[in-house]
């Protein structure tokens, strides 16, 4: 068997990779997109940032970039940001939290948005407060989506009201 039929040629080589780097960009811009999405909230002018995972500082990056533009281009007034499922397994993921969130709630009030954070558990809270990270204290913070959305209903003088199949 001749080795020159079997191996593919350094052009050949090079069009695969190109490819497979397309692809990879492609699925890093989809896991990007699933790991922290803007939801609009059932609230007027209110989004959702669920965040996802383990906070890099790539996708920390990403993050702020996406709900500071989604944000420049709609009429948002609040931006609550969920933390329930976020995974901080390392000191240095502490740090990086702490950036992004600080970056992206000054950018936010800067911008005249009110930010609300909600997904707080004991644990993360309590290592969020000891961490010793200026901004904690000036966080709005409620334990759930439902209490934040609660709380905004009642600044905005609206009720929730429950439909119980009387029409």
């Amino acid at each position: 068997m001749n080795d020159q039929q079997t191996r593919p040629t350094p052009e050949e080589i090079q069009h695969t990779i190109d490819q497979l780097r397309t692809q990879v960009d492609e699925l890093e811009k989809l896991i990007g997109q699933i790991m922290v999405p803007i939801i609009p909230s059932i609230m007027p002018d209110t989004i959702l940032v669920p965040f996802a995972g383990e906070l890099t500082p790539e996708l920390s990056k990403k993050v702020v970039t996406k709900v500071l533009d989604h944000v420049s281009m709609t009429g948002t007034q609040t931006a609550i940001l969920d933390f329930t499922a976020l995974s901080i397994k390392q000191t240095e993921s502490l740090s990086v939290f702490g950036n992004s969130v600080e970056e992206l709630s000054a950018s936010l009030s800067l911008m005249g948005i009110e930010v609300i954070t909600v997904g707080f558990t004991p644990q993360f809270a309590r290592e969020v407060a000891l961490s010793g990270l200026p901004f904690v204290n000036k966080l709005k913070s409620f334990s759930t989506f439902r209490a934040a959305l609660q709380h905004l209903m009642k600044l905005r003088g609206m009720e929730l009201t429950e439909d119980n199949g009387k029409n």
